[in-house]
């Protein structure tokens, strides 16, 4: 069996918006080197600063070598039918993948990671990074970050390695479709085989311990091994695969629990990696607040972090809508609700049938009186329920509670029985932060399956 052994130096992280600038590539033949190739390559856009100043290579240096596409027909040959070693596999295989498929080439072939392999075979190092790791084996490194000395000095680590080898970890790496492969090279894979195949909420960290990406799921195995099942050259996946350190997960009863728990674990903890969900918040509230002529007032405004609205809107329109109707059923006036401008409404939405009495006759306390019945019956109008439904254990219940409109939290029922007392199952819930993306996630569901529902 024949191995090639490689390693580029490039112009960025991610292939799909970066070059190569250098290669070269070590045949193997399980024993010693037998062929060595390495290339300046002309990335046909400028290196940036700090990655000259790192490897060495500038711009002058690669401006009369070759392209990647003059070079793919060889390097093609060179790894074709034989195992693909690098340390950090997945990095250089998804440049080189990327460029040659540009260049009108197909490469598959097997992978190896000499980061996975080392620690493995050599375990209990306290850096497995190649610099750090050829001092502390005694491994010759020079021209360190140049595409040719680390090429020869993984080569030289892959020697020893396989020499090492007393528990055929090579072999079984190589033994079909190892998923193995394709884990980030710092992922301990103890890690991705304990997730169950059940619901819950998982967590990507990095090196220092932080939280950098939360995912919820249907099945955890199978979702968080998908993150890792191609070689994608985009930027997310190939930050995942450097950056990904450890792996941990809450295990849920149910898919909307853990659809739950992960936009609050978001909120929470706010990961670098998440897009969809930071942002997402209420944008509209119902505000009361009173004049300075004593008068109680409603106000539909852009949700505020330091004042707690009574009710939120996702739209405008839906919130003036809701206060419409509040105006009908308890005689308000629309100028004190901030839906007319002139003293007597006759420029507000309800001129028609507005006499002005709300205002202009009432007194303030009789008025104000008004406002808190109109305050205390949307509260009632809004639900207050708990949906039940499986939980984990065979012996429970899952629970996940909306009080007066708003969702409470979550938890499970202890020998699956539900409280009468509203207040006895708060204590057997865990609260949590509400919003209007986990309010209408349960409303949805709500509907979908009103068996599951209990009314309070």
């Amino acid at each position: 069996m024949l191995y090639a052994i490689v390693d580029i130096e490039t112009t960025g992280s991610f292939a799909s918006s970066n070059g190569i600038t250098e290669i070269a590539i070590a045949i193997h033949d399980g024993k010693q080197v037998i062929h060595f190739y390495e290339t300046l390559v002309n990335p046909q856009n400028p290196i940036p600063f700090f990655i000259q100043k790192l490897t060495g290579i500038t711009n002058e240096m690669v401006a009369h070598a070759p392209s990647f596409a003059e070079v793919a027909g060889q390097v093609h040959e060179l790894l074709q039918d034989k195992v693909f070693v690098a340390h950090n596999v997945n990095f250089d295989y998804s440049f080189l993948k990327y460029q040659m498929e540009s260049a009108g080439y197909e490469l598959t072939t097997r992978k190896l990671c000499t980061i996975r392999l080392a620690r493995k075979i050599i375990p209990g190092y306290r850096s497995y990074g190649l610099g750090k790791l050829c001092h502390q084996l005694g491994i010759n490194l020079t021209n360190h970050h140049r595409a040719g000395g680390d090429a020869l000095a993984t080569a030289e680590l892959f020697s020893m390695l396989l020499e090492k080898d007393g528990e055929g970890v090579i072999a079984a790496m190589l033994k079909g479709r190892n998923s193995e492969q394709y884990l980030p090279p710092h992922v301990p894979v103890e890690e991705v085989e304990r997730l169950p195949k059940q619901p819950g909420v998982y967590y990507f960290y990095n090196n220092p311990g932080k939280v950098v990406y939360v995912g919820k799921a249907k099945n955890l195995s199978r979702r968080v091994r998908s993150h890792f099942s191609n070689n994608k050259a985009g930027k997310q996946k190939q930050d995942f695969l450097r950056d990904i350190h450890r792996i941990s997960y809450k295990e849920c009863a149910t898919d909307l629990m853990a659809h739950i728990l992960e936009s609050t674990e978001i909120r929470r903890l706010w990961p670098i990696y998440n897009r969809c969900q930071r942002g997402y918040l209420p944008k509209f509230g119902l505000f009361v607040y009173e004049d300075r002529q004593g008068y109680k007032r409603f106000a539909i405004e852009k949700n505020k972090h330091y004042f707690k609205p009574i009710h939120t809107f996702n739209t405008l329109i839906e919130g003036h809508n809701r206060l419409r109707e509040m105006i009908g059923e308890f005689g308000l006036c629309a100028r004190l609700c901030n839906l007319a401008k002139s003293a007597d409404c006759s420029k507000g939405v309800f001129a028609d049938s507005c006499t002005g009495e709300c205002s202009a006759l009432l007194h303030m306390d009789e008025y104000n009186n008004r406002v808190d019945k109109a305050v205390n019956w949307l509260q009632m109008q809004l639900p207050t329920f708990a949906f039940i439904d499986k939980g984990i254990a065979e012996d429970e219940q899952s629970c996940i509670l909306v009080r007066k409109g708003n969702f409470y939290g979550m938890g499970y029922l202890k020998d699956g029985v539900l409280p009468d007392d509203l207040d006895q199952l708060q204590e057997q819930l865990e609260p949590m932060p509400d919003n209007d993306f986990i309010r209408n996630l349960v409303y949805k569901h709500a509907v979908n399956y009103p068996e599951k529902c209990v009314n309070f």
